[in-house]
């Protein structure tokens, strides 16, 4: 399987630092995974920056529909190709 990189978008700070931890003790993950703040195009007021936690899964083993549930109950999603 090829390697896939899982990105959750999720409104603040707060909950994606919740997701990621979640993510590391449900996954047993070695490390926790990345968050990133991304601006909105146009938007310079950090009120409107979104964040996002960076999942890798290169054995492609972590179900997306788990990860979506996970930033859904934080009124975030799962970024789909």
């Amino acid at each position: 399987m090829s390697d896939v990189r899982h990105l959750l978008v999720l409104p603040d700070r707060e909950a994606a630092e919740e997701v990621a931890e979640e993510l590391r003790l449900r996954f047993d993950l070695d490390e926790e995974p990345q968050l990133v703040r991304d601006a909105l195009a146009g938007e310079d007021d950090a009120e409107d920056a979104q964040w996002l936690v960076v999942l890798e899964d290169p054995e492609g083993i972590h179900p997306p529909e788990i990860l979506d549930a996970l930033a859904t109950e934080r009124e975030g999603w799962l970024e789909r190709d």
